[in-house]
């Protein structure tokens, strides 16, 4: 980890950084799109046999209920508690987040309301390449059920072998997803955005990926609806001398071991700089005088996520105003 001042200039051409689209990512997701617009499935598999490498038959495409069952058998037994741990506090939450409908009668007795339909058919993209993301699959599925989502598909790029993190087929299977097909990248964007004869055109495609699966969504937004485009995966940590050491290195080398990912520590202790120097390989360490120099510093940044570790996170939290999600975690210090 590199440590540097506001005053120099890697922390202003951080700050300016912008989500860049290469003109190399961008032409090679157009011609798989339109290959998989033309050609349907035959394009689906022939790009899983090129970037997957893994031959797979149109039967095999779609995960089976005896594939499902078998993974029960292949997932660590603890990790099974704390998967279902999760998912019972994501679906607490969501089921208080339901959007509620609006009605205003005026005196002159015009009515105006909203009305939230849910969508029928929504696809999920969950990543398998450099890390299996397992929490994507309740942190999207729970809210999509909530919502009263009618039908949910998920991808996955296969495995080496043709198979699936047995972790996601089981949380799947919890959440009641109705249909997993073995597809990765751009192809599976656009095979769920457009249709083929194997998977059914969905309403909207959701979930994180690489920079082939954000320019897919990109491209492909106006015939599918999409959640967001992603850019790099990106975290900022606000600590000081309160602050455990070990969760704060732990947070950092978490997200920086996304390809592309980025960690940022913004700290007024200068022996937590020195141990992060020492511990993380990559990312930049900002040292500053005060919590409020922080904060200001985390909202030039606007980082996609900020976790504040010190004692009173709350107060920092209404401070913050640029970025993404902020974790507060005042029950993790010394």
């Amino acid at each position: 980890m590199k440590i540097i001042s506001t005053a120099g200039k890697t922390w202003q051409q951080l700050c300016a950084r912008q989500l860049t689209r290469k003109r190399r990512v961008e032409d090679r997701v157009r011609v798989i799109i339109e290959d998989v617009r033309l050609h349907g499935d035959e394009a689906v598999l022939r790009y899983t046999r090129r970037f997957d490498r893994v031959r797979l038959k149109p039967k095999q495409v779609r995960v089976t209920e005896t594939e499902t069952s078998a993974a029960f058998q292949h997932i660590d037994p603890n990790l099974s508690v704390h998967l279902k741990a999760a998912i019972q506090n994501v679906q607490a939450f969501y089921s208080k987040a339901r959007v509620k409908p609006t009605r205003l009668v005026h005196d002159d007795g015009v009515l105006l309301a909203d009305k939230f339909d849910p969508l029928n058919r929504v696809g999920i993209y969950i990543p398998g390449g450099t890390a299996s993301l397992v929490s994507t699959v309740y942190m999207t599925v729970i809210p999509a059920r909530q919502a009263g989502v009618k039908e949910i598909v998920l991808t996955t790029p296969p495995r080496p072998n043709g198979s699936i993190d047995p972790n996601i087929l089981v949380v799947a299977s919890l959440l009641r997803v109705d249909e997993i097909y073995k597809l990765g990248g751009a192809q599976a964007i656009a095979a769920m955005a457009l249709g083929t004869k194997l998977v059914r055109k969905v309403d909207k495609v959701v979930g994180p990926g690489n920079a082939y699966v954000a320019e897919a969504k990109r491209q492909l937004f106006g015939f599918v609806d999409v959640d967001t485009i992603a850019g790099p995966s990106e975290i900022a940590i606000i600590a000081n001398h309160h602050s455990n050491p070990q969760y704060v290195v732990a947070d950092l080398l978490g997200e920086t071991e996304h390809a592309g990912g980025l960690g940022f520590l913004i700290t007024t202790s200068k022996s937590l700089a020195a141990l992060a120097k020492k511990q993380i390989p990559g990312g930049y360490c900002l040292i500053v005088r005060n919590l409020e120099e922080a904060v200001e510093a985390a909202n030039q940044l606007a980082p996609e996520h900020l976790e504040i570790m010190v004692k009173s996170p709350q107060e920092a939290a209404e401070a913050h105003s640029d970025g993404g999600g902020d974790f507060l975690r005042a029950r993790i210090l010394r």
